[in-house]
């Protein structure tokens, strides 16, 4: 194993540890993928781009399409017709956008995107900033699902 294959790895490892931190969170948070999902996005993502970034840099573009199949299986509509699962499915998206940066050697970078990546997902949780939840204010505001003028004539077609 020569100097450079470390170092290859050694960003493949902060990818998977990096998005396995993400993947923590969202399964103690109950969310449809846990921490394995996601460690095995980081560290895919990171090895694609560890591996590919200087002779093949479209084969990043391959890895952003796979996540969206992933992230599509994680998306879902429950019986009563809520959706669920996107903000799995766009930390999913998240974590692959981690480990490829981390492939890439970026790894402050990528230090610095998970924590805001955390930062965002917890809002609702860290009470100073549970003020910035939109669901708070939520009933201030009109809905997008309700007809804004009830009393306006159908529109008609020109004759």
């Amino acid at each position: 194993m020569s100097h450079g294959d470390v170092l290859l790895f050694y960003r493949i490892a902060v990818g998977a540890m990096l998005s396995f931190v993400l993947g923590w969170e969202r399964e103690v948070r109950g969310a449809p993928a846990g921490d394995r999902t996601y460690s095995l996005v980081g560290t895919a993502s990171a090895a694609v781009t560890a591996v590919t970034i200087h002779s093949s840099p479209q084969a990043v573009g391959g890895v952003v399409t796979g996540i969206g199949f992933v992230g599509a299986a994680l998306v879902f509509r429950s019986l009563g017709g809520t959706l669920r699962g996107v903000t799995s499915a766009a930390t999913v998206f998240a974590a692959a956008a981690i480990g490829i940066v981390a492939g890439a050697g970026h790894l402050v970078l990528a230090l610095l995107t998970t924590a805001f990546v955390l930062l965002i997902l917890e809002l609702r949780n860290i009470p100073v900033l549970r003020l910035l939840d939109s669901r708070r204010y939520a009933d201030r505001m009109k809905s997008d699902e309700t007809d804004d003028y009830p009393d306006a004539p159908e529109a008609q077609p020109p004759a």
